[in-house]
């Protein structure tokens, strides 16, 4: 299983309460004998209380042990000029989507065998 949390629907809660829920899909996963891959938020230019939301979640992801797995679509398409900003050659034109290069890059990131 995969789990990746839409950019635009984090913003009705705290990074604790995303964190919180995303130990519950991962236990409930676990409890049912499924492996769960997590993958980072993407890139949202937003203000600072939200940007500091999708970092915090994004580091739980990075370095907690509650998922099998991770893959960091995150770094995969961001600017690393501008922190939570597509990377140009990825940007749908709205920095909340994937065009298909991003969409390519994306699936280029995930590693297989963490679905073995």
């Amino acid at each position: 299983m995969f789990l990746l949390e839409g950019v635009n629907d984090i913003g009705g809660s705290s990074a604790e309460e995303i964190i919180i829920g995303m130990k519950q899909l991962i236990e409930r996963a676990h409890e049912r004998g499924i492996r769960i891959v997590g993958a980072t938020i993407m890139p949202l230019k937003t203000g600072p209380a939200g940007a500091a939301k999708r970092e915090a979640v994004n580091t739980w992801i990075r370095t907690g042990k509650d998922f099998d797995g991770f893959v960091d679509f995150d770094k995969t398409i961001s600017d690393p000029a501008k922190p939570g900003v597509f990377l140009a050659v990825y940007d749908s034109g709205d920095n909340l989507h994937p065009n298909d290069a991003g969409h390519k890059a994306m699936g280029s990131a995930v590693d297989l065998s963490l679905f073995k």
